[in-house]
């Protein structure tokens, strides 16, 4: 080939390049802009996708895509965020301990990894971009809880007062599947701002009262957290809801629609989708011991596992004291100095990581090494027995449920603060 036609095949090829270049960027351009971070349209499109999809699987009739886009941008700037605050913080999630993740979402499903990974791919995605959304997600919610958590304080005045009121609950407490619907009021909004929302709540609950399905309506007027799941809050009871939700949500029957309910953030309408009763009455504890290794910037999360296998090995042949490898390695302050162990224990106050692996094991058996928010661990299962906590179980109860709802009113104003507080622009469509 002479220099001619060589030159004419390259300037062709960087013209092809450029072109195809100009068309991805065409494809996937910014949707809006997050402090430093972008959105991107493919992002959005992700979402809108992955709804219509549960929709399809739900028979749930959608509103237009225009309507979906800004409610998926509003998930994506709150997301965008929540992972700018875990990277100032240094919060990361190592691949070992998705992979813990993973491997408890599949046993709480009854399958294997294998199949949460067919699974995965036959509604579309790939299992890759399923464990990165999963990461995503892990992220966020470690750091709501590191930054919502120090918001709360809960009295022993307050779980007494509360204690006396379930204690003069008749029958089974009262649990609550709620729906909910916000219509938004902006930061500083005029008279005429809050009286335009007042009118479409009433139109809203115009809407619902003529038998409008509950999730269409609210993937498409909602601003609340939960608004592309169809406004669905879950299973609450009347102690367990914000107060203002308890108000007037209490004593109404199955399939009620309640509201507009006045907030600083809104207006509320709510629906009871279902009633049922709860009562606690045994409590199964158990005894354990454990060891826990933290990764580090000397100790990889390889290493670190590596070490408790190698434990594992010796003290199920015989070769290795439990406990005294609990005291020179264990880096639990709690726990290291009584060889590990753990008295009699009501499980489910374990993060689930443990409490999943604890509950897996038969009497006396020790596990694999495993991964939790923590670091890494081996646990022993030293014994089981079934318990009348009453007393104490009312107690717990009744500071649980203060927790979840305090913890629900300022998940909701920290993430409302830190948004204020952030510049973001959104783009409209050309």
């Amino acid at each position: 080939m002479n220099f001619k036609k060589l030159l004419l095949v390259t300037l062709l090829g960087i013209s092809i390049s450029h072109t195809t270049l100009a068309q991805r960027v065409q494809m996937d351009k910014i949707v809006a802009t997050v402090n430093e971070g972008v959105i991107l349209q493919s992002e959005v499109n992700q979402i809108i996708a992955r709804v219509k999809e549960q929709a399809k699987q739900q028979s749930t009739e959608l509103p237009s895509d225009k309507t979906l886009r800004v409610q998926a941008i509003d998930r994506l700037v709150d997301q965008s965020l929540m992972l700018q605050l875990a990277e100032r913080m240094g919060m990361e999630i190592s691949d070992s301990q998705l992979d813990q993740t993973i491997s408890n979402i599949a046993k709480d499903q009854n399958v294997t990894i294998a199949d949460l990974r067919r699974s995965v791919e036959a509604s579309g995605e790939s299992f890759q971009a399923y464990r990165e959304e999963l990461r995503k997600e892990i992220t966020i919610g470690q750091v709501r809880r590191a930054n919502v958590d120090r918001r709360i304080y809960i009295s022993t005045q307050e779980v007494a007062n509360l204690q006396k009121i379930l204690e003069q609950q008749t029958g089974n407490p009262e649990e609550y599947d709620v729906g909910h619907i916000l219509v938004k009021i902006p930061n500083k909004a005029s008279p005429e701002e809050i009286q335009d929302a007042r009118e479409r709540a009433d139109n809203v609950m115009e809407f619902l009262n003529d038998g409008k399905e509950f999730k269409r309506i609210a993937i498409a007027s909602s601003s609340g957290p939960k608004a592309l799941e169809g406004g669905q809050l879950g299973w609450m009871s009347i102690n367990e809801m914000p107060s203002l939700f308890a108000e007037a949500i209490k004593g109404q029957k199955k399939d009620a629609i309640v509201g507009p309910v006045r907030s600083g953030a809104g207006f509320h309408i709510l629906k009871v989708q279902d009633i049922r009763g709860r009562e606690v009455v045994e409590t199964t504890e158990v005894r354990s011991r454990h060891i826990l290794i933290k990764p580090s910037i000397i100790l990889s999360e390889e290493k670190a596992r590596d070490m408790l296998s190698d434990f594992a090995t010796k003290l199920r042949a015989g070769e290795a004291d439990f406990a005294e490898l609990a005291k020179e390695h264990s880096e639990d302050p709690g726990s290291a100095l009584k060889g590990g162990e753990y008295d009699w224990t009501d499980p489910t106050t374990y993060v689930p990581a443990f409490k999943n692996t604890l509950l897996s094991l038969n009497k006396n058996e020790i596990s694999e090494p495993f991964r939790s928010t923590f670091g890494w661990h081996i646990v022993q299962l030293l014994d089981t027995r079934t318990a009348d906590k009453t007393d104490q179980a009312k107690l717990s109860r009744a500071h649980g449920l203060l927790f979840n709802r305090k913890f629900k009113e300022e998940s909701f104003k920290w993430q409302r603060e830190i948004r204020e507080q952030a510049h973001i622009d959104v783009f409209p469509t050309e």
